[in-house]
């Protein structure tokens, strides 16, 4: 307590040498490798990377279809941003949108046939990129060591009732390459 009968403030635990290096190397490689793979994705594929994402997003379902929010949520995208996306995957009849049948509140965006191809054509040239940049860059040891990680990351942010997203940890490569 002060003087004034407050509270006195904690001081703030601040990071060590150790930890400040492995924040700020793990924040660099955050704000560097998107942007590597997306270099590879527009000049192969005419795609961003959260495009491909989207796309590989919905190839993975049986249907190949998810609700616009659920979808927007996956991506930790703001719906409005998804739709403008969306609308442009449209155009190039990569995507189409349709009311829910179980409710027309809702929207699905559905992966087409045509949207399905393109992303077959486009999943080697992104593989082989996440395989140069990231995967063969690390033993199995070292990928197990990462996945255990993100996992933990990602349950601690799945449980803070602050959360900004979903936490989900969605595979934009996804098994089958897509």
């Amino acid at each position: 307590m002060s003087a004034q009968g407050e509270p006195e403030a904690a001081e703030p635990h601040w990071l060590t040498a150790d930890q400040l290096a492995a924040w700020r190397g793990f924040m660099n490689l955050l704000q560097r490798l998107p942007t590597a793979l997306e270099w590879q994705l527009q000049r192969d594929a005419q795609l961003s990377f959260i495009e491909y994402y989207v796309l590989a997003l919905l190839s993975d379902l049986p249907e190949r279809r998810m609700r616009m929010s659920e979808l927007a949520a996956r991506a930790n995208s703001e719906l409005s941003r998804l739709s403008h996306m969306v609308g442009r995957l449209e155009k190039r009849g990569l995507l189409r949108r349709e009311p829910d049948p179980c409710d027309g509140r809702y929207t699905h965006a559905i992966l087409t046939d045509a949207g399905y191809a393109y992303l077959a054509e486009a999943a080697p040239g992104h593989v082989g990129r996440v395989r140069e940049l990231f995967i063969d860059v690390l033993d199995p040891e070292e990928l197990q060591t990462l996945r255990r990680c993100a996992e933990k990351v990602g349950a601690r942010i799945d449980g803070s009732p602050e959360k900004g997203g979903t936490g989900r940890a969605e595979n934009p490569v996804g098994q089958r390459g897509r």
